[in-house]
Parts: C-alpha cells; structure tokens; sequence
C-alpha cells in the first residue's frame, strides 16, 4: 500500500506486436484489483526495446485496452522517455559500489559458457571484472554486484512464498553496451518510482523476481506484493501460440466478438466465483480477489469464448450492436443503412448468429439485392404457385409493412382464400426476398426490408415464374 493505503497496480506491455490475450488476461486482472479495492492502475509502455518496438504496435495496444474498456487512471508512460532517469539510478549503484563495469566480450562469455556446460556446472558469469575498479568504456556493459551466499525470498500472492539460492544467480547487466538499461532495472525502478504497491503479471516473470527483489533492495525501494498468474494453454497444453488460432485481441475485434464476451471469457481463465458464468463488469468489479486465482495454467477454449459471445449478442441491446456492424458492413462494400434499420436486422438476425461478422454474412440480404441462384429459381419459383404468388404480391402492395401483424393477416387471408397450405409460399417467398433457403421468420424478413425493398423482388419471382408457362 502507499502511505495514504491506495492500491495502485499496472500494466506494462512492450510494443512489439499486438496485444495478446495473455497480457490481455494481466492487464484485465490488474485493473479488475485496482477497481476493486479502489485504487488506481497505470499503464506503463515497456518501448527500451528500440529494434523491436513500433509507434503503431504503441497504438494498437492501447487501442485494444480501450476497446476491452479497460481504462486506465495514469498513463500511458513510455520507458523510452525515461532513459535519464534509469541511467543516473545505475550511476548511484555504481557510486556506492553496488554495481560495476564489466568489459567481457560475447565471444569470451559464450567461451566461457561452453567451458561451464562441459563442466556440468550452471552457465552464469564468472565475476571476471567485479574487482577490475573499470570505469565505463567502448563494449563495456554495467553489471549489478549479486551477494554470493544465502537465499532470496519473496510472497507470491497467488503461489505463495518462493525462494531462491543466491548461489544460482549471478551479476546480470544492468546497462548494455550500446548504453540501453536492461528490463530488469527498468522496470524496478518504474514500479518504485511509481509506487506500484501490486504487480500482478504472467507467471513467466517468475525467474525474474528475485532478481528484481535484490535490486529494490540494492536501491533501498520497499518491496512491493507480487502476483504471477499462470498461463493460457492450447488445446494440446502448450502454450498459447498462432498455431491454435487467434491470439490477439485485436484479431478478436476484427472477427466480430463482444468486448464483454472476451472480457468475460478471459477472467475466467484461472479464476471462478462458484459455478456462475456470465458476469456484469460490475459484479467482475464487486467479486474479484486476486487471492482466489488458481494456480493451475489454464486451457483457452475457442468453442466457450464463442457461446458466450452469441450470449452477449443475443442478450445485447440492439442499438449498440447496431452501432458496431457498419465497419464489418464496409468491409463487405455493402452500404451502411440508417441505424434504426440496422437495429431491425439485429433483431432478426441474433437467434442464428454469434458474431458481429456472421450477422452481416447471414443477414447480406437486408444490405444487398442478393438475386436468387438459377438452381433455387427453377426449384422454387414454379408455375403452380405463379396465380396464387401474383395474388400475394397485389395484396402485400396495399399493407402496412410497419406492422408484422399486418402482413401476416394477408397472408393468412390470401391462404384462406385459396385453401394452400403456408409452405407452399412459404419458401419461395423465403428464396425470392433472400436469395437464399434459410433466413429468419418471413413476416420478420417482410417487415424489416420494407415495402421498397421488398416488392420489388418478390415481383422478380412472379416474373421469372410467368417465364416458365
């Protein structure tokens, strides 16, 4: 905690690609324990990397945390912008000789490596420069000067405490020789500076902690409360990769998902509030302990991110959705109707759909003329239903098309009249309005493509019907 007891918890993606649902799942348990405990969560952008990181993977990262709604209270802070502060932080370790000069060359270090795995021994730096008294130099890279003997520790929040031999660690650098802080001081000196009081991450940085634990020591920075959460498996239980699909939030966005069902879908990866599924970001908010994620990794399941999806669309209120169909509508090229329409076609269409994605490619038909196949043509528009079908289109051309009810009452009227069964119109009706054999409802179909857009095509049909006699 800081003085005055807030929580204050970050996220710290590097940009190097797009965000991926594993840091994903980190930043969404970090804000969720920020929110939950009132306090703040910051967003750091981890961009020392200068041969990695890009302006636009900055962009679209932050992009994603916006889209997932995961706001942040300070931020984004990039480490690039920072190098000074690192730099003169290194030069107080080197003063109070906590630190040295080292200047080893990758080639006499990979020698060296290569002798110690002949040995059998561990592979790790063999002190050569640490009473050298070297001040800085071409190649020379900082190194921290580790304690030999005894053993580091620290509480894990989610795997409790965890210790580690000093004797198994070794001076690892701090400055590389082309004068860029290393991730491990960085990013120590970040969270102290910026009083993160929980860092919560993926359980990869675990190896990494007790070194950071000696440099906040080293430093004399408080110790902050360490969570490392496990990771998110494919369905053969490796790791989370391109080869088991999407991995991005981004392309998950691009697919047509749901904020809300990829929010949702990832909190439950190692983490449960009895048997329920479905949570509000409210209740995520209200019901949310970092203590009660699991340690286990857990294995991502495309089939349940797409349930819960098709739940939040057909669960969702129209007009959102509505609002969010156009960028998958122009990237089709199909012209963008008014949002009151737009809402219509969701009604319709989200029993049958579960992505934003599927709806436009299901519901085509209420965005495009989407002219029948021959084969349906032949199959459908027969010339036993031509008379009765003429008789459809003349009573559908004087009724109210703003009202379902209307419509069905002179269908049901016409068969009435002439005693036919409703499939026998049904389908082709269905084929004439669509292009297609399956659809929603056809009063549902009538209604929400108007008089305008509708006539028009079942009087196609009957033409294509008279054709034939």
């Amino acid at each position: 905690m800081t003085r005055d007891g807030t929580v204050r918890t970050r996220f710290a993606p590097s940009p190097t690609g797009y965000l991926h649902i594993g840091g994903a799942r980190t930043a969404l348990f970090s804000w969720l324990h920020a929110r939950h405990t009132g306090g703040k969560f910051i967003l750091r952008v981890e961009d020392t990397d200068a041969q990695r990181s890009t302006e636009e993977s900055s962009l679209q990262i932050l992009k994603a945390m916006e889209w997932l709604g995961l706001d942040w209270d300070e931020g984004p802070i990039f480490q690039s912008q920072r190098l000074d502060i690192y730099r003169s932080h290194i030069q107080k370790l080197l003063d109070e000789g906590k630190a040295y000069w080292c200047e080893c060359t990758p080639d006499e270090l990979e020698a060296k490596r290569k002798i110690a795995l002949e040995k059998g021994e561990k592979p790790k730096y063999d002190l050569t420069c640490r009473n050298k008294g070297l001040g800085p130099g071409p190649g020379r890279v900082v190194r921290i000067a580790l304690p030999a003997s005894g053993f580091t520790s620290f509480d894990d929040m989610i795997k409790g405490r965890i210790t580690v031999d000093n004797a198994e660690l070794d001076d690892f650098i701090l400055l590389r020789s082309d004068g860029m802080p290393t991730y491990n001081l960085v990013v120590v000196i970040d969270d102290a500076l910026m009083n993160i009081t929980h860092v919560i991450r993926g359980d990869d940085h675990v190896n990494n902690t007790p070194r950071q634990v000696l440099l906040y020591q080293a430093f004399g920075f408080d110790l902050p409360s360490f969570a490392h959460v496990p990771m998110i498996l494919g369905a053969d239980k490796t790791r989370l990769s391109k080869r088991h699909g999407a991995t991005s939030v981004t392309a998950y966005k691009d697919m047509g998902y749901l904020p809300e069902a990829l929010v949702n879908y990832l909190v439950r990866l190692s983490w449960s509030h009895g048997d329920q599924e479905i949570f509000s970001r409210q209740e995520l908010i209200e019901l949310f302990d970092i203590h009660d994620v699991g340690r286990s990794a857990a294995v991502f399941n495309p089939e349940k991110l797409l349930w819960l999806n098709h739940h939040y669309i057909k669960t969702g209120d129209p007009d959102r959705i509505a609002g969010l169909l156009p960028e998958f509508l122009q990237a089709k090229g199909y012209p963008v109707p008014e949002p009151s329409y737009l809402a219509r076609v969701v009604t319709d269409v989200r029993e049958r759909t579960k992505t934003l994605e599927e709806m436009v490619e299901f519901g085509d038909f209420y965005f495009i003329d989407r002219k029948p196949p021959e084969d349906l043509c032949e199959k459908f528009f027969t010339p036993e239903i031509r008379d009765a079908f003429r008789m459809l289109v003349e009573r559908l051309e004087n009724t109210d098309f703003s009202r379902k009810e209307a419509l069905e009452e002179a269908v049901q009227s016409l068969l009435n009249e002439t005693g036919l069964k409703f499939k026998v119109l049904a389908q082709p009706m269905r084929v004439a309005l669509t292009g297609k054999t399956v659809s929603p409802g056809i009063f549902e179909v009538l209604a929400t493509l108007g008089r305008d857009r509708a006539i028009p095509r079942l009087k196609r049909a009957l033409s294509y019907m008279e054709k034939k006699t």
